[in-house]
């Protein structure tokens, strides 16, 4: 006959039961915590300060330290933060050292960067450099004047000419720097270029200044047409509302091209042009596209979900909206990437595009600049540069 320990059975239940009410109150705890910590910005003050300790200021950060120097131009690219002053470009490492040099002649910089690209040229001059990591992949005196330059996350480069018998050139090169094709406008100024991540387009941002109103235009050309076909190499135009200008275009991670105006922003897919935001909306004070899948708009809503200044971190692929809450309406806002420095003066919050604060660097002097790279940022001073672990 088989005999069963009730006693034993029903006490092993109650263990089961306890352990059971143990774990979904840790988790209804989570969940509070968490949304205390997203919807209550004192709340979540005090976590990151007191808990997460992710507040920092200059007695604990790494600081490069150089002469007043006007000539210094500061960059930050991939793991690095970068110093041009008199052909001599040096990068340092998240820990303060030296990790190496190079001599690039330039006197009035402009740069581009993506991965561990960087591109270098003098503005309004002729002299242009690629750099890939440690190295010089190339370097160029090209005729005319270079106006602007970008780089995509493959080393692929098209920079902007002036100063010819056309209104703008675009050169494009491969990573080795073997020119692909040139693109030469006559009637429009190039404003901006974007190469997609798979190489295969060419867009252009151009304005014709030439009727009785500003017209902005965004051309898609074929890589594969312009060097081969160049009459056949533009794939799409896609025209502006009147008035509307122009301002910077770049591609997502989902080789959508993400178009910013003066009074809109707009993405491009499937051929197909349509609004992402306008600026009409009260209350809206600044917005941004600088970002791989994101774009920025900063709010001033009293009466908002969370009252104060709100900045919007709007997902192109699925426009999903999250925000980060400052109780301060920031001085200057930088970009790169994922990362987002919002600079109110004696604070800088550095944040992800998910809204979340990866860092808050607090400072008693205003920052000159801010540069941003792949988990480091820089805070540019007279005399130094203090680096952020991100």
């Amino acid at each position: 006959m088989k005999y069963t320990n009730k006693f034993s059975f029903k006490k092993i239940n109650k263990k089961n039961f306890i352990k059971t009410i143990f774990i979904s109150l840790i988790i209804i705890l989570v969940i509070v915590f968490l949304s205390l910590y997203i919807a209550n910005i004192n709340f979540r003050n005090f976590v990151d300060i007191k808990i997460l300790k992710k507040t920092i200021n200059s007695s604990n950060s790494t600081s490069i330290n150089f002469s007043d120097d006007e000539s210094n131009s500061v960059f930050a690219y991939d793991k690095y933060i970068a110093i041009l002053n008199k052909n001599n470009f040096y990068t340092y490492t998240s820990s303060g050292n030296k990790s190496f040099d190079l001599t690039i002649e330039l006197n009035n910089p402009i740069y581009s960067s993506c991965n561990k690209f960087i591109c270098l040229a003098e503005k309004g001059g002729q002299n242009i450099y690629l750099i890939n990591d440690q190295n010089i992949a190339w370097q160029k005196s090209i005729e005319g004047e270079i106006s602007k330059i970008s780089v995509n996350k493959n080393g692929y480069v098209a920079v902007i000419v002036s100063g010819t018998s056309y209104k703008s050139i675009i050169i494009t090169y491969n990573p080795n720097g073997k020119e692909l094709f040139r693109t030469y406008l006559s009637t429009t100024i190039a404003i901006d270029t974007a190469i997609s991540n798979n190489n295969k387009y060419l867009s252009i941002a151009e304005i014709d200044y030439s009727g009785t109103s500003i017209q902005s235009n965004i051309k898609i050309l074929s890589f594969d047409k312009a060097q081969t076909n160049p009459t056949e190499a533009v794939e799409y135009i896609y025209p502006a509302s009147s008035n509307s200008i122009v301002t910077c275009i770049n591609y997502n991670s989902k080789n959508k091209l993400v178009c910013m105006y003066d009074n809109s922003i707009h993405v491009i897919q499937n051929n197909s042009d349509s609004e992402l935001a306008n600026f009409s909306e009260k209350g809206d004070l600044f917005f941004d596209t600088n970002l791989s899948d994101t774009y920025i708009k900063v709010s001033d809503k009293p009466n908002g979900l969370f009252s104060g200044i709100e900045v919007h971190l709007v997902d192109v692929n699925t426009n999903k909206d999250s925000i980060y809450a400052l109780t301060s309406t920031p001085k200057s806002i930088y970009c790169d990437n994922k990362t987002i420095a919002l600079n109110l003066g004696s604070e800088i919050h550095f944040i992800n595009d998910s809204a979340w604060l990866i860092k808050k660097y607090t400072t008693t002097q205003e920052a000159k600049d801010i540069v941003i790279g792949n988990g480091i940022a820089g805070i540019v001073y007279k005399n130094k540069i203090e680096i952020i672990n991100l």
